[in-house]
């Protein structure tokens, strides 16, 4: 397992310095990896053997059927699923085919791993849009005060510094604010478009998928019937043309074993369920931002939750001279300092701006 997922270790890695909250950490820290997992997974014959073995009683070799199957494709007959195993058919789906039956084809297992990677890729580009217009303002402006080892002249000096650039380039950071805003709304875009996306994979049954799971398995063991196996089936049929000696068109049936549709059922149950719950946090996430756009009192309340040291009257002084976009930056700074250095960021902000107010005055 470490060998084949030892890779993905790098991604684990986390930063000191914090540039967005945790729903954005499930779109490009815990979706990306599980994505490129289950696209490792499906690629990693070790754990479930050859992804196709198929049957045959003619003098076709074996390899040479499993070969031309995965290439071209299995199928189902979709008057078999539901006639009885064991009596009439052998497995859901596997019947004698009569030409003019309807048959639906399951070519979607040889490019799920490709699938995959696609989408964890889509799931990093916010992310990746985020960091290219953050551009590494929070750990410059942070000045070390994130340490717990600092000198009281540096820690002093330093914070007198942030405090003048907070003064100095208030109104200054509406690009900043609305950047990140956007990629906030890119991620739920993405995700929904992205069960979209592997509804269309899937031939229009992923977005009933997990549902359809549930109810089976509230079903009588004795009726019920696996809806998994119809978009994943684990037995399907392939048909071998050749000439035969006396030139004729020989036709072969075969019945396929297909374990990779073990792994690729159980993979996209949990990224039904996974990306509904994540779909419904980004939602909510979206519904704070408008919250705080709309109503500024929010910001108070929201900054004191976090900086529970600093003085209210203090960051109600501050924020009353603060746009919206320099609240998202004190909101940033919450995070990467400690209480302490945050309330004595918020005291010397407050006097700072008390003191330009009386002198405007």
């Amino acid at each position: 397992m470490d060998k084949v997922f030892g890779s993905l270790k790098g991604l684990l890695k986390i930063s000191n310095v914090v540039i967005d909250n945790n729903v954005f950490k499930l779109h490009y820290k815990v979706t990306v990896i599980l994505l490129l997992a289950c696209s490792i997974l499906v690629t990693s014959r070790q754990y479930f053997g050859d992804p196709i073995e198929c049957i045959s009683r003619d003098d076709i070799p074996n390899k040479l059927l499993n070969v031309f199957c995965w290439i071209h494709a299995t199928f189902s007959v979709e008057n078999a699923w539901h006639k009885k195993v064991g009596e009439e058919i052998p497995y859901p789906g596997v019947d004698k085919y009569i030409p003019g039956e309807n048959r639906r084809y399951h070519a979607y297992y040889q490019w799920v791993c490709f699938v995959l990677f696609l989408q964890a890729i889509l799931f990093y580009l916010p992310r990746y849009f985020w960091k290219v217009c953050e551009g590494g303002k929070v750990k410059n402006i942070v000045l070390d005060l994130n340490s717990y080892i600092m000198s009281q002249e540096k820690k002093e000096e330093n914070r007198r510094v942030l405090v003048e650039y907070l003064v100095e380039n208030m109104g200054n950071h509406k690009f900043y604010a609305f950047s990140y805003f956007l990629c906030e709304v890119a991620n739920f875009i993405n995700v929904v478009g992205q069960m979209y996306l592997m509804d269309a994979f899937l031939g229009g049954t992923f977005s009933s998928y997990g549902h359809r799971v549930i109810q089976f398995t509230e079903w009588d063991y004795s009726v019920r019937y696996d809806p998994m196996i119809e978009v994943f089936p684990r037995l399907a049929k392939c048909t071998f043309h050749r000439y035969g000696s006396s030139g004729d068109v020989q036709r072969h049936d075969a019945m396929c074993i297909l374990p990779i549709n073990i792994i690729n059922e159980k993979i996209y149950v949990g990224l039904w369920f996974w990306f509904i719950i994540l779909a419904v946090l980004s939602a909510l996430i979206l519904v704070y931002h408008i919250i705080v756009y709309l109503w500024p009192q929010s910001r108070f309340f929201i900054l004191k939750s976090r900086a529970r040291l600093t003085r209210p009257d203090y960051l109600d002084i501050v924020l009353r001279k603060c746009t919206l976009s320099d609240w998202f930056v004190l909101d940033l700074l919450s995070k990467n300092l400690d209480d302490r250095n945050y309330r004595d960021l918020i005291t010397d902000l407050a006097r700072k701006l008390e003191r330009k107010a009386i002198d405007v005055a």
